[in-house]
């Protein structure tokens, strides 16, 4: 089948997005390619297609779990076979896995970067039969980007395992000249090859309103702009405040961060994508794999750091073509609070090395222990315990990360797990109590297999749902079962979970030059300065200052902006 074939049958698309059709003829040819594709610009048909068109697994490096479980699921729901592994599954679980990647016949397997450099992974690795690597947020990997992430550094020493032969495709939304080269270079691309998207995005009109009253500015918005909405705030606190203030005036609007249950989450964003709620108030934890293409606003109540997030958010508005706006309030304080934020994001080394004693003393490692564990942690439990400001903790734990000490995954929600600890005889055999008791085991073994020979996967709410419980009475049920020792039970995770890369190192081993931690800030502080730059010019088309800072610099003026506007009166 050609690749238009494929995509018909299994996506139902007639046609191509621009660029896709290059980024998948150049990976089809064997070519590695960067391929920069602005939110909304199909990332990931540019590698699922080819992927369906040739023998092999896809192998797809990505951070963002909650990306590659959507994605596993929605090819699923097309019938093809794909797997993630990701923090949070034990050695058992994620060995089981690979051993299905090798000999399930999967098209796909979607893979967290700390998961590369594992024995575990490198030991399947000839029997995978990897036939594409590729790399999402392809930006992660180089230094001179917004995100860096040590892990990725690993993906070149595994082309070397795998083959140069097999091709790469990086994807990301986002990547100035200097990140583009450097992406290249980390991936040991054989030949350098840029695909770039076109930036502009015609039907969407940016508009920089600086103001003094924020609320009142975004209540005009809202009420201006219909259809839905997603208004990004800096902390979880503004988005339960601000969405209760619109909805005290008519608009339906609902609250979504990382600190609400898993389920809370859920429910929130099935009820926006349906339309039953209008307007999502949400921190940046919101947004990643939403493919809502009938979003008419975003509006950022509080100032983004860089203009590489900026953008990225701002383009989930009018990804179906029509009119959309991105709306920025902003003011003095915005940056005053940017400025004074890119300071405590640095905190002094001595402090780092003595967070980075405390978290392994924290999660019961001594020296010479914890290395490849996996673990549940809460920056805020650990702030408190040590008595540590909460941002201080927070700073240092992601400056050890992008130091290579250990990964800091994204909230996780884990399902609860249960394994009967005697055998099917035996539980015959005893007196379970009472007659509820026993129907209760009864449901469990209707509902789930293999609960005699390995832990098996179970859903509280499902449960309570077939047996007509609440969901508190299935717990301790559970509970219950388990103080009697008739089976196991390990509760749900829904926290995020800290991968350890080494074991705890004594003082005079951990390396955190000053040098890099200089160049750190220089860098965060140009990228700041380059944002604030392009806010503050309310002289040149807010685009073409845009493009400008990401390598386009022959663009027009787009004539929608705010400064076109006030230009064109």
């Amino acid at each position: 089948m050609t690749a238009l074939e494929v995509l018909k049958k299994y996506w139902g698309y007639d046609s191509f997005r621009p660029m896709q059709e290059k980024v998948i003829s150049a990976t089809l040819e064997g070519r590695d390619v960067l391929a920069i594709l602005p939110t909304g610009g199909g990332k990931s048909i540019c590698f699922q297609v080819p992927a369906m068109m040739t023998d092999g697994l896809t192998l797809v490096v990505t951070p963002l779990v909650a990306l590659m479980k959507d994605q596993v699921q929605n090819l699923t729901d097309r019938g093809i076979r794909a797997m993630a592994i990701h923090a949070g599954m034990n050695r058992s679980e994620v060995d089981l896995a690979f051993n299905n990647a090798a000999y399930g016949d999967y098209k796909f397997l979607y893979l967290s970067p700390e998961r590369l450099s594992t024995r575990l992974f490198q030991s399947y690795v000839p029997v995978l039969g990897i036939s594409r690597i590729v790399v999402d947020e392809a930006h992660c990997i180089s230094q001179w980007g917004y995100d860096f992430r040590p892990d990725y550094l690993e993906i070149a020493a595994i082309r070397d395992i795998i083959g140069r032969q097999v091709p790469v495709i990086a994807l990301t939304a986002t990547a100035t000249p200097v990140v583009a080269k450097d992406i290249q270079e980390k991936l040991g691309f054989r030949k350098e090859n840029l695909l770039t998207g076109d930036f502009a995005r015609p039907n969407l009109s940016y508009v920089f309103r600086k103001t003094e009253d924020k609320m009142g500015q975004l209540l005009k918005v809202c009420e201006s702009v219909e259809g839905s909405g997603i208004v990004y705030v800096s902390r979880r606190k503004s988005a339960e405040d601000i969405a209760a203030f619109l909805r005290s005036r008519g608009i339906g609007a609902d609250a979504y961060h990382a600190g609400m249950p898993h389920q809370a989450r859920s429910r929130v964003q099935e009820a926006w994508q349906g339309g039953q709620t209008r307007i999502i108030v949400s921190t940046n934890a919101f947004g990643m794999g939403i493919d809502k293409p009938d979003v008419r606003l975003v509006c950022h109540y509080d100032m983004p750091d860089t203009l590489e997030g900026y953008y990225q958010e701002a383009g989930r508005a009018g990804r179906d073509g029509l009119n959309a706006f991105a709306v920025l309030l902003w003011n003095r304080s915005d940056i005053a609070r940017l400025r004074q934020t890119l300071r405590a994001a640095f905190p002094p080394l001595d402090t780092i090395r003595e967070i980075y004693q405390q978290v392994y003393a924290y999660l019961g490692f001594a020296y010479e222990e914890g290395k490849d564990a996996c673990v549940k942690f809460e920056v805020e439990s650990f702030a408190r315990r040590f008595h540590v400001p909460a941002n201080t903790a927070w700073y240092s734990v992601k400056y050890l990360e992008t130091s290579g000490y250990w990964t800091l995954s994204e909230t996780l929600q884990i399902p609860g797990k249960i394994q009967f600890t005697i055998d099917r005889d035996e539980l015959y055999r005893i007196q379970l109590g009472n007659a509820d008791t026993d129907r209760f085991v009864k449901l469990l073994l209707r509902m789930y297999t293999g609960l005699f020979t390995e832990y098996v996967p179970v859903d509280v709410a499902k449960i309570a749902q077939a047996g007509r419980y609440a969901p508190a009475v299935v717990e301790e049920k559970l509970r219950e079962l388990s103080r009697r020792q008739i089976l196991k039970y390990i509760p749900a995770i829904n926290a995020p979970m800290l991968t350890l890369h080494t074991e705890r190192l004594v003082p005079k081993n951990l390396r955190l030059p000053q040098k890099d931690w200089d160049e750190r800030v220089r860098r965060r502080t140009e990228r700041l300065d380059a944002f604030i730059a392009v806010v503050e010019n309310d002289r040149e088309c807010r685009c073409t200052q845009m493009y400008r800072y990401f390598g386009q610099a022959d663009t027009k003026s787009c004539g929608k902006c705010d400064v076109c506007r006030l230009q064109n009166q």
